[in-house]
């Protein structure tokens, strides 16, 4: 049985008659837009997420389960589940305080995103961001602690420009530090202690985990403090735990959905790269799918229509140890991570497109393939083979020990 509520001219519905709103015998058969009421503990669960299908709503937990597609036939009525199939159900988890904060669908307006570091990734980012976020991006604030390398960057980027169309790329300007949080999106670069050239025997992005999660405490304190309500897009590695981190340190101010890790992008263009190369791997270029961190509890499916456990697990492999060939040439390998997870990755997230990044779920940062659309955050859901699941939830449960 359902119970429906309006409230503020939003309509709503539960599983149980547990809120105070106006109550309602049903749904008016016009609506665009529609809230699920649920309780669950807030420290497992996203205050809220985009329904993407009916066993959301039947969901008693926020779990690693939610990656799988269900066969099952759920009882909702045709209106409700008319709205599912057009992303316009949004979950809104009632355990929040402030969850009536969550009554709002957004429209894709262009944003502003702000950097913190002009590192090799930061700058790099920079570049691809202004190259490429014309359609979404208006404008890029950029911090650093050096202002020399801000007003370096300020000049090479407002100074690249195509021949006549001079207002095509997102401005570029330096803020100050207590800027950094007016903004949409706040873009995480700054990094200590990247092992150098010659440490190729080494995971090196856990040797950065105790430094970094020094690092990023300090904006997690800022952000809260601001009572930041954008996305906080951590790039630095190890960008699952640090996600973990911002979350941590925010003390709740911040909701877990607000927090997005960018470095699955580029372990699935170096899958893609190396199908390219081996047809045995080619069925990954139309069907494959990559899960988990940037580093080595990566899953790469070489198919999730045909999977092959053989096929993934050596294709992983190839993925894992891509940016030790980038080493072997004496160079640290950033150009594709910057570019693949940060800067493409971060585009589509504004634009509302499908895209790879770490998200928060059941109590762990997991990446996985998901979107940013007016009704919240939606991880997809896929026909889950067992052999995959099994593996995942390997990862999830060592991604958890880190957390």
């Amino acid at each position: 049985m359902m119970f429906y509520y309006k409230h503020n001219n939003k309509y709503m519905f539960s599983l149980g008659d547990n809120y105070n709103f106006e109550k309602l015998g049903s749904l008016p058969d016009n609506l665009n837009e529609l809230y699920f009421l649920y309780n669950v503990d807030k420290n497992k669960s996203k205050k809220s997420y985009a329904v993407s299908h009916a066993s959301d709503i039947f969901a008693l937990e926020e779990s690693l389960e939610m990656l799988k597609l269900s066969d099952r036939c759920y009882d909702i009525e045709d209106k409700i589940m008319r709205l599912i199939e057009q992303r316009k159900v949004k979950a809104v988890n009632t355990s929040y305080t402030d969850f009536e904060e969550c009554f709002s669908m957004k429209c894709n307006i262009k944003k502003k995103v702000n950097i913190l570091a002009l590192g090799d990734v930061g700058s790099m980012l920079l570049t691809g961001l202004r190259l490429l976020g014309g359609n979404s991006i208006g404008s890029i604030g950029i911090f650093d602690r050096s202002p020399n390398k801000v007003k370096r960057w300020e000049y090479e980027m407002n100074q690249t420009s195509y021949p006549f169309g001079f207002y095509s790329f997102p401005e570029v300007q330096g803020i100050s530090k207590e800027e950094l949080f007016d903004c949409d999106m706040f873009v995480f670069c700054a990094s200590k202690g990247v092992p150098p050239i010659g440490s190729e025997g080494v995971d090196v992005r856990i040797v950065q985990l105790e430094e970094n999660k020094k690092l990023i405490k300090e904006y997690a304190v800022m952000a809260a403090k601001n009572n930041f309500k954008g996305i906080f897009a951590v790039v630095s590695d190890p960008v699952d735990p640090l996600c973990a981190s911002v979350l941590k340190e925010s003390e709740g101010k911040l909701a877990p959905e607000q927090i997005k890790g960018y470095g699955l992008g580029v372990m699935n263009a170096r899958a893609a790269y190396y199908a390219k190369t081996d047809d045995k791997y080619s069925s990954y270029l139309s069907d494959g799918r990559a899960f988990g961190p940037h580093g080595n509890d990566l899953v790469i499916a070489n198919s999730i229509i045909n999977y092959d456990n053989s096929l993934s697990e050596e294709l992983t492999k190839l993925a894992v140890q891509a940016n030790l060939k980038v080493r072997e040439t004496g160079f640290k390998p950033y150009i594709a991570p910057a570019l693949s997870s940060g800067a493409i990755s971060i585009i589509l997230t504004l634009e509302g497109r499908w895209h790879y990044s770490s998200n928060y779920l059941g109590g762990v940062f997991m990446g996985a393939k998901n979107r940013n659309i007016s009704s919240g955050l939606e991880i997809e859901k896929i026909k889950m083979p067992d052999e995959l699941f099994k593996r995942l939830k390997t990862t999830y449960n060592a991604l958890k020990k880190l957390s």
